[in-house]
């Protein structure tokens, strides 16, 4: 996997999402995809904010094959023009976990930014190794 140290993701709506209201609220329903390619579906946000999705990253020091990982997340409420979320990834292909905290903001051209800091954890074997897991 990527370097275990937070790093500020800058993800960007992709073509063909959704477009923005009059009142230039972001939204994170739709598909987003950061900087290094790595691609997030969420499908809904719902009324209690929860929401699910997919994420596939481009980037993984696994030899295993990259698949699609589920996510589940929850943005705060009430529905604020530019949110906070946080969300988890559940690797499918790798013994990890990602968590992510952020928020949606509207920049000054009226794009939709996601502004991210994540934590991955390993699986350790054991407890004196556990300073290395995250």
């Amino acid at each position: 996997m990527v370097q275990a140290t937070p790093l500020l993701l800058v993800l960007f709506l992709a073509l063909g999402a959704h477009g923005l209201q009059a009142t230039q609220q972001c939204e994170l329903t739709g598909h987003w995809q950061n900087d290094l390619g790595s691609n997030m579906t969420i499908y809904e946000v719902k009324e209690n904010g929860d929401f699910d999705g997919k994420y596939l990253t481009a980037v993984s020091a696994s030899p295993s094959e990259i698949v699609d990982s589920p996510l589940l997340g929850s943005q705060h409420l009430p529905y604020l023009s530019q949110p906070t979320f946080g969300f988890t990834v559940h690797w499918n292909f790798t013994d990890t976990i990602t968590v992510f905290t952020g928020q949606c903001f509207v920049d000054e051209y009226g794009k939709e930014v996601l502004k991210t800091m994540w934590l991955l954890r390993s699986h350790s074997e054991d407890l004196g190794n556990d300073w290395k897991a995250t």
